[in-house]
């Protein structure tokens, strides 16, 4: 029989940037239920150099499937290796297809949110009371709880705080010819969708005004973000488009770096709030109250207009009045407030 409080969870991971952050919570809560316990995580390939960050985290588990995709061959493998493994899983997502591999790899306890016919998949379901648990860190960090405590909602969400290496910091401050004066990074990047990015020629007018202050201004993002990187530093002294051309483990550390961040709602703003730099959030579609940064250190600027949060990936009114409204001059004057 497995020692109760020395359990082996498996948690199966979710498939975005800023969800996985946000899931460390719930990894700190089972470390402080469970000292002994023994947790590994199930996540897609491009997770583990933030997993790596995560003290709690004893293993990381690739699943080699691209998001969207089903990947039958390579659940059926990572199940196969996980057989006799776990005692437990927790599955983050909703999907059925993410409930398969703690299915097959036959873990005892298999507990998740009802949704998507999971009645087989999972025999500890629960039912998602969207008003109680109106966050999406709520909802991961409840699955770590027994079912009463959990149902109140009223339970403490303890804050990512990712590994910093500064030996690395110091090497890519070197690697990219960053110097070593006071950075403000931009991140114009939102993997959802237009509907959460705010211009980027407002990214550039703020890029002005910060390198007449004497910052030098980093803007990261992904491969994807890379021509609107470009479109905010081209011809800007003291401007340097990284996007693309770091991986995400140096975002971690670059972002510790700056003593500043401005973010759209993104992977990358949570990112920065688990590593306690300053924050200067803005949100469009989206809404703070559901995937605030998780930080003391940070101001939100949302104007709560009637048709935000929609939460769509492009604004159904066609104006995006909720980011164009939000003027650079807001941010200018937030940033030398701080």
């Amino acid at each position: 029989m497995a020692d109760a409080s020395a359990p082996r969870i498996l948690i199966v991971g979710p498939s975005w940037v800023g969800d996985m952050v946000m899931a460390q919570s719930l990894f700190m809560t089972l470390k402080t239920r469970y000292p002994e316990a023994s947790l590994g995580v199930l996540a897609p390939a491009w997770s583990q150099p933030i997993l790596a960050r995560m003290p709690e985290v004893d293993e990381a588990i690739a699943l080699e499937v691209g998001h969207g995709e089903f990947g039958w061959q390579a659940r059926r493998a990572v199940a196969r290796s996980l057989r006799g493994r776990f005692d437990r899983a927790l599955v983050l997502p909703r999907s059925w297809k993410s409930a398969l591999v703690p299915f097959l790899a036959r873990i005892p306890e298999r507990i998740g949110f009802t949704g998507e016919q999971r009645v087989v998949l999972l025999n500890r379901r629960r039912k998602l009371d969207k008003a109680t648990l109106d966050q999406t860190v709520k909802r991961f960090v409840s699955l770590g709880l027994d079912e009463k405590q959990a149902a109140r909602g009223d339970f403490a969400i303890p804050r990512p705080r990712l590994r910093v290496d500064p030996g690395r910091q110091r090497r890519l401050r070197e690697t990219f010819g960053l110097g070593d004066g006071p950075a403000i990074g931009l991140m114009p990047g939102a993997e959802y969708g237009p509907a959460k990015q705010w211009p980027l020629a407002y990214f550039r007018e703020l890029a002005q005004v910060l390198t007449k202050r004497g910052y030098g201004v980093w803007v990261l993002g992904g491969p994807r973000d890379a021509d609107d990187g470009e479109q905010i530093a081209r011809g800007l002294d003291g401007v340097v488009n990284l996007c693309g051309r770091t991986k995400l483990g140096d975002a971690v550390d670059l972002l510790a770096a700056c003593k500043q961040v401005v973010t759209n709602d993104s992977g990358l703003m949570h990112v920065a709030a688990a590593v306690g730099t300053r924050i200067q959030a803005i949100y469009g579609s989206s809404s703070p109250v559901y995937t605030p940064p998780l930080s003391d250190n940070a101001v939100i600027h949302d104007l709560e207009l009637d048709c935000s949060p929609c939460f769509q990936r492009t604004c159904p009114l066609g104006h995006t009045h909720c980011l164009k409204h939000i003027m650079p001059e807001r941010l200018s004057r937030a940033i030398a407030s701080n």
